[in-house]
């Protein structure tokens, strides 16, 4: 068993500020081929995660520390949801149904929980989406 406590999630943060991608993972499942993925995301604010969507696989986030925004968008890129999350206000997280347009913006140093279907797949294949700010 691996426990999920304070150390492992500051030693994924200071891997998140020190990653130029201002984020990093800590998996649980051992391959990206595996048919479930579990993971530690941490965020770091500044990080670019682009709105996209998983065509076939639903996606449930928990935040586990900090605060971030999670969007949905309309096929032609309008912003149809928006939430923030963070479990000192009681919003945990968010089930995201498949090829559902969604990006994730972080407002302070952030840890999720992270859970879909594999195996994985870039986003390049998976699709990444143009959004259109009014």
């Amino acid at each position: 068993m691996k426990i999920i406590d304070e150390q492992l999630i500051n030693g994924v943060m200071d891997e998140a500020r020190k990653s130029p991608r201002l984020r990093m993972n800590y998996n649980f499942h051992q391959s990206l081929s595996d048919k479930c993925h579990r993971f530690i995301n941490a965020l770091v604010p500044g990080t670019q995660i682009p709105v996209h969507h998983h065509p076939t696989k639903d996606e449930t986030l928990v935040v586990l520390k900090g605060k971030v925004r999670v969007l949905s968008y309309n096929d032609q890129g309008e912003l149809v949801e928006s939430y923030v999350l963070c479990p000192e206000e009681g919003r945990y997280g968010v089930d995201i149904p498949k090829n559902t347009w969604h990006g994730l913006e972080c407002l302070e140093p952030s840890v999720l929980l992270e859970c879909k279907e594999g195996p994985f797949v870039e986003h390049e294949v998976d699709g990444i989406l143009e959004i259109h700010n009014p």
